[in-house]
């Protein structure tokens, strides 16, 4: 059955981790908003943390026939996927001495650490790999790579330039033109447009010329704007360790001579778990804190936040990417 932040935090006895999950939820209504279906059991000692589900490539057809003559046979094609779930967040360690001395460090540290740990997964849920890097989930940008809703992807294809204001003045209707026509390559109509800031205010200056800008409510009241009601959605920075970088990257492609530089990418997602979900362990909370015994020995306390989580993509045909977009 699926569940959401705000469901996963109904009835928890544990007021701490009520807390991280309505920080999270604040913070990202990407996350308050997606879906995770809580199916997997770990298993004896955590053996199985696998979430199997079958992915819808290709969809059926349907054409007339003449009499007396037979359809032609075709069939929606899909495949096995699976996802392991990811064990991600971090620990903070705070002398008991700074703890009774400010008011309360180990509540600042650990409100840090659980936006860190909303970076990190809104990160993965672009750009993870676990090709590349083993205790991350496989992301958007690897799920979506030579789908049929991978739009003008090549360096042959349309940059659109969106770089300066008077670019997009310039070029806000061939933007227009090439997001619907993007929109509708895609089953159903997406429930977010996630990009990084410079794309998410660059696409509400598009859509505020074009008069076409719309507003709605998040869960806590705060406006959300977008276009046609598909919400535009910052999915922020990450801290790698030795910069912020956008969780949606800003690239160049091309050789030496004719490099295009400032170049990012347009998600769009549907949410639902016959589309882009979430997945978890049964029965979980999805997020849980570890807190430190501040009566018991020892100088040095430890507060910890955890995700154990990973996400599927039921349908390719449901979400999609928008290639070279110019923002820079």
């Amino acid at each position: 059955m699926p569940i959401t932040l705000a469901e996963a935090s109904v009835g928890r006895a544990d007021k701490v981790t009520q807390e991280v999950i309505d920080t999270l939820r604040r913070g990202s209504q990407f996350i308050d908003e997606l879906p995770f279906d809580d199916a997997v059991s770990p298993g004896v000692g955590g053996s199985t943390m696998t979430y199997g589900y079958l992915q819808l490539q290709t969809p059926s057809t349907a054409a007339g026939r003449e009499i007396n003559s037979e359809y032609t046979a075709n069939e929606a094609k899909k495949v096995k996927k699976t996802v392991d779930l990811k064990i991600f967040g971090g620990a903070s360690e705070v002398d008991r001495v700074i703890q009774e001395a400010t008011t309360n460090e180990i509540a600042f540290q650990l409100e840090q650490k659980t936006l860190a740990t909303r970076n990190h997964f809104q990160n993965c849920c672009i750009n993870g790999s676990k090709t590349n890097k083993s205790v991350d989930f496989d992301g958007l940008t690897t799920l979506l790579k030579g789908t049929s809703t991978e739009y003008n992807a090549g360096s042959d294809k349309t940059v659109v330039d969106l770089s300066t204001s008077a670019l997009v003045t310039s070029n806000y209707q061939l933007m227009l033109d090439m997001l619907d026509e993007f929109i509708g390559g895609i089953d159903g109509k997406p429930t977010f447009f996630l990009g990084n800031s410079k794309l998410i205010a660059k696409l509400k200056s598009v859509a505020r010329r074009a008069g076409y800008l719309t507003r709605s409510e998040d869960a806590f009241g705060k406006t959300a704007q977008g276009y046609d009601n598909i919400i535009f959605y910052d999915m922020g920075s990450f801290y790698n360790g030795s910069a912020t970088v956008p969780c949606v990257p800003i690239y160049e492609t091309g050789a030496s001579s004719s490099k295009v530089t400032g170049l990012t990418d347009l998600y769009a997602v549907q949410l639902g778990l016959d589309a882009f979900h979430g997945v978890s362990l049964s029965g979980s909370s999805i997020v849980k804190t570890y807190m430190p015994d501040l009566t018991a020995p020892g100088a040095v306390k430890k507060a910890e936040v955890e995700m154990v989580a990973a996400v599927a993509l039921k349908n390719t045909t449901k979400c999609g990417v928008f290639r070279n977009i110019k923002v820079s």
